[in-house]
């Protein structure tokens, strides 16, 4: 029975508190009553194609619409080989989930102003371009009807199995990109290439991760409460990612070119 109460009190610590306070605040912030009144368009985030030459691969995250802004944000993928213009990919809930250029590259998400997760520009964005297509192209679950808000396989699915397959551009979905830890089967665990990270899912409604650049999560329904040792920050419900000083920025690694995706057991 104490561990049962144990256990309670720590779902309530690290998950329900943060996740119920932050929430409380968002629902007093003013927001769009609709998608048709919420504002889609660019933020200015990233320069225009025509003034930027160089080759770049953006991820990109925002506040998503609606009370479910308080516990999550929606991510996609920009692109721009060198000297054209930018390539937007998202997934979306309705139709043919993976769109194209659906939206401005920065645009606003429900009036929500994005921010930049991972930049990469360059010689090196250059080389890994074809890499993010052939990932975009093998995403499972592109056909109509494969979407599922919750655990997944939603918009940030869609994002994390697109930067799992291309573990050179060293990118980490933030953790409050609810959808992130989804995987098909009920019990999963992964490894990346070079082992400095692990992780165990439980069908995306929970689950642990552990290494260098996760440091130590754990995952309660989609949300996320953690801890960044290498870039010391701490991982909240809802808030996300709280740096604890600015160097922090930036937190994931590069990996060489030839590590390989993670490699997936599932049961």
């Amino acid at each position: 029975m104490r561990k049962i109460k144990l256990l309670l009190s720590l779902i309530l610590v690290l998950f329900l508190l943060p996740a119920g306070s932050f929430a409380g605040w968002w629902a007093l912030q003013d927001r769009p009553g609709s998608w048709r009144d919420a504002e889609w368009s660019s933020s200015g985030l990233l320069p225009p194609a025509t003034e930027s030459r160089e080759p770049a691969i953006y991820v990109l995250a925002a506040r998503t619409g609606g009370l479910k802004g308080a516990l999550a944000v929606h991510t996609w993928i920009v692109l721009k080989p060198g000297g054209a213009d930018y390539e937007r990919y998202d997934k979306v809930g309705w139709g043919n989930p993976v769109r194209r250029n659906a939206y401005p590259p920065d645009g606003h998400w429900y009036s929500n102003r994005p921010y930049v997760v991972k930049a990469l520009v360059g010689t090196d964005a250059e080389r890994l371009i074809p890499k993010m297509r052939a990932a975009i192209e093998s995403y499972p679950y592109a056909a109509r009807g494969d979407y599922s808000i919750w655990p997944g396989p939603n918009s940030n699915s869609f994002v994390a199995h697109v930067v799992s397959q291309v573990p050179e551009l060293g990118a980490l979905m933030p953790p409050n990109a609810i959808g992130r830890d989804f995987r098909p089967g009920w019990l999963v665990f992964e490894h990346d290439a070079d082992w400095s990270d692990f992780r165990l899912s439980l069908g995306g409604y929970a689950g642990l991760a552990l290494g260098l650049d996760l440091g130590l999560e754990f995952n309660f329904l989609g949300l996320v409460a953690g801890l960044d040792f290498l870039h010391p920050a701490i991982k909240l419900p809802g808030l996300g990612r709280i740096d604890l000083w600015p160097a922090a920025a930036q937190p994931s690694r590069s990996k060489p070119e030839t590590e390989k995706p993670p490699s997936t057991t599932s049961v």
